[in-house]
């Protein structure tokens, strides 16, 4: 069989992706930042603090809750989806800085709350320190609120540690993880209408800005972009097939879906319409290429929602974000290719080797599964190896030791990094994409490093939210 190729692309004079959009946000954040400290040394907190050290754990106590507030906003806004942030950093990125920004903003507020319970139950009022902090958290105009939606977020922040995720279903996490954005808006009275330290106009101002940036933000890229692209797309589901045991495609037909500008190795948040659960976003790369008519995505069952989508039935309406990700062939940066997938991690690359620029010999594919049965879309891999020169290297079998993402059968007297380079000459001056579960994902990466990988050249996106 004669072997065809797609234009070849010349991967090595690309440049870097503009970041300059997503960096003005960065920029702004800092902003925001630095003028809510700015806000506090004005009120007087500067004096209070290095001046009247009598007054410094109050200031200290104002300065925290401020910086946990602005946090709380910005980390709303870094994780709004929107696409031009989003295709400049990567979902990997932004949910990282998200995290991030979450976590300080958390700690930031128990400092906050803290203070403040010392300052109080120090004042001696009438009825002891317990009186007095029962005044504060709830007898204080706007305290109860306030309260409740710092209990929301603690109980959001308990829930996102990794041992207490591993405990809790996708769909019970998420439900749980929506109640932050109630716990800010909870929050946010007291911030604005509290005290004497906001009455001034500018403060006034900002703080409202802060607000409906946040509020604006989600709403047009987490509600009206999304309704408006399903409305106008039109995704109908017309087949289910079963892959592999716990693995089905599912296949939809819309219209004018090449206006999406969808890339093969990119994502899409799915909402599969009637029946329980269809609130419930749940991220799935598209495992073909994307063609004006038709996506397809695969799914392992492994929750209730993954579960309930391989059981569709034809006709079912479909709303989808997106789409979403970096991990596509525009960040090459040489001609020759090696793809490592495991298990389901294949589908962000089927479609990859489908439709991306290559000539016969510069892609080489390792594909790691458990037992033969468990490959998936292995026809198709198989027929895009003959047609398009690809170099396949398919490897089963459990581990052959902790530590490792080999398989048994790999010679002893190769490391992980060396059998790299025996499965893939030339690697260290190769763009190299990775996609399986993130503990094994770690160990590829460590021996791609340790192979001579540029971190550069090493390309793994977390679908995680």
């Amino acid at each position: 069989m004669s072997t065809t190729t797609a234009p070849r692309a010349t991967h090595a004079k690309r440049r870097p992706r503009s970041l300059w959009k997503a960096d003005l946000l960065g920029v702004l954040a800092i902003a925001s930042v630095v003028l809510t400290v700015w806000i506090w040394a004005r009120t007087g907190g500067f004096l209070q603090t290095f001046v009247y050290p009598q007054y410094a754990i109050e200031s200290q106590a104002l300065l925290t809750g401020l910086l946990s507030q602005t946090l709380m906003a910005l980390q709303v806004i870094y994780l709004a989806r929107i696409p031009w942030v989003e295709q400049s950093w990567g979902h990997d990125l932004l949910a990282h800085r998200h995290r991030l920004l979450g976590y300080w903003s958390f700690w930031l507020m128990m400092a906050h709350v803290v203070l403040f319970a010392i300052t109080r139950a120090g004042e001696g009022r009438g009825g002891g320190p317990l009186a007095a902090l029962y005044q504060v958290f709830i007898g204080d105009s706007w305290m109860l609120l306030t309260s409740l939606g710092t209990f929301m977020i603690i109980v959001v922040v308990v829930t996102s540690i990794r041992v207490a995720r591993e405990r809790l279903r996708y769909e019970s996490w998420h439900l749980i993880h929506l109640y932050s954005y109630l716990g800010m808006a909870l929050a946010f009275p007291h911030q604005i209408f509290d005290g004497t330290h906001f009455h001034d106009l500018w403060t006034q101002a900002f703080w409202w800005i802060m607000l409906l940036a946040a509020f604006i933000t989600t709403l047009v890229y987490r509600v009206y972009h999304p309704l408006r692209r399903s409305l106008r797309h039109r995704l109908r589901v017309i087949e289910v097939k079963a892959e592999t045991p716990g693995v089905s495609s599912i296949v939809m037909e819309g219209r004018d879906l090449d206006r999406l500008r969808t890339k093969s190795g990119q994502f899409f948040i799915w909402r599969f319409l009637g029946g329980s659960g269809w609130t419930r976003g749940h991220p799935y790369t598209i495992s073909a290429a994307p063609r004006p008519d038709r996506l397809r995505i695969t799914v392992q069952a492994i929750g209730d929602g993954s579960d309930r989508a391989t059981k569709l039935g034809p006709g079912t309406r479909v709303m989808i974000e997106g789409p979403y990700g970096t991990l596509t062939e525009d960040v090459r940066r040489h001609p020759h290719m090696v793809v490592i997938a495991a298990g389901v991690g294949i589908t962000p690359f089927t479609g990859i080797l489908q439709d991306a620029p290559y000539e016969p010999g510069e892609v080489t594919l390792i594909y790691r599964i458990s037992s033969i049965g468990d490959a998936i879309h292995l026809d198709e891999l198989e027929e895009l190896a003959q047609r398009r020169g690809i170099t396949p290297h398919l490897l089963v079998g459990p581990r052959r030791a902790p530590g490792s993402w080999l398989p048994g059968d790999v010679p002893a007297d190769l490391n992980d990094e060396h059998a790299l380079g025996h499965l893939a000459p030339g690697i260290a001056h190769s763009d190299v994409f990775v996609c399986g579960p993130q503990p094994w994902n770690d160990l590829v990466r460590d021996s791609l490093k340790a192979a001579g990988v540029s971190k550069h050249d090493i390309h793994i996106e977390d679908y995680s939210w």
